[in-house]
């Protein structure tokens, strides 16, 4: 009788697991199930063609558009790892931005741009020398971007220093490449970085002197900007809610 009670016993607790397990593999199925796949996931990259078909004003607007989902959270989701490889040989951005080096204004994301849409070139006080220059040129003329964007920003500690006219090792001569925007602002109110009005004349009149020098001292962007094949534009990164402001009188 104890015999027939443990073997009862023992085939009713195999019954049992026989059964969990069972339920744990309907169980993880239904998890899977229900699970939604990801969507709007974007593998690809720019092709040349594509490229190709742009047009200057095209790709203004596709970064403002691409701001505008930046603030509103909204950015695209997309497969990195695929474009990685898929831009493995060769890449096609529709335009170069130039960049302050703070790390506040993520470009990228501020755009909503994937790998292989942009080149940026980043330097304290967004201001070009002849290697900026050489970036862009090879942005523009070899590889075929549309676009060239000076972008500063608001609160900018460079443009803070060049007002200030900070001295220290080789911030000094970087400097001097931003002061000249300073001496252009006519202002007749408080000329240091504590008055953020002036700050911020400096740095609109700061992204249109790297405008000015692009034009002046790369023959060849010139060119291509008179026979239309691209623009230079300016824009402002306002640090308070991410909104790009493209510069009056450039667009």
């Amino acid at each position: 009788m104890v015999k027939l009670f443990k073997f009862s016993y023992i085939i009713i607790i195999g019954l049992i697991i026989i059964s969990c397990g069972s339920n744990q593999e309907k169980h993880t199925e239904q998890d899977v199930n229900i699970i939604p796949p990801s969507k709007g996931l974007v593998e690809t990259v720019l092709t040349k063609e594509e490229q190709d078909a742009l047009t200057p004003d095209e790709v203004i607007q596709a970064l403002k558009d691409g701001n505008n989902r930046f603030i509103s959270n909204d950015l695209t989701s997309r497969d990195h790892s695929a474009q990685i490889r898929k831009s493995t040989l060769a890449q096609y951005p529709k335009a170069i931005v130039l960049s302050c080096v703070d790390s506040r204004v993520p470009v990228e994301d501020v755009f909503d741009r994937g790998i292989g849409d942009l080149f940026v070139a980043r330097v304290a006080g967004n201001f070009v020398n002849e290697d900026i220059l050489g970036s862009m040129e090879f942005a523009c003329k070899v590889s075929g971007s549309k676009l060239i964007l000076v972008m500063g920003h608001e609160h900018c500690g460079a443009v803070k220093a060049a007002i200030d006219n900070v001295k220290l090792g080789n911030i000094t001569p970087m400097l001097s490449k931003i002061r000249p925007a300073v001496d252009k602002v006519e202002y007749s109110g408080d000329r240091t970085s504590k008055n953020q009005e002036f700050v911020h004349m400096v740095a609109e009149s700061n992204v249109m002197s790297t405008i000015d020098q692009i034009r002046l001292k790369s023959p060849i962007l010139k060119e291509m900007e008179e026979n239309g094949e691209i623009r230079i534009v300016g824009g402002l990164y306002d640090m308070d809610n991410g909104v790009v402001t493209f510069i009056k009188g450039r667009l």
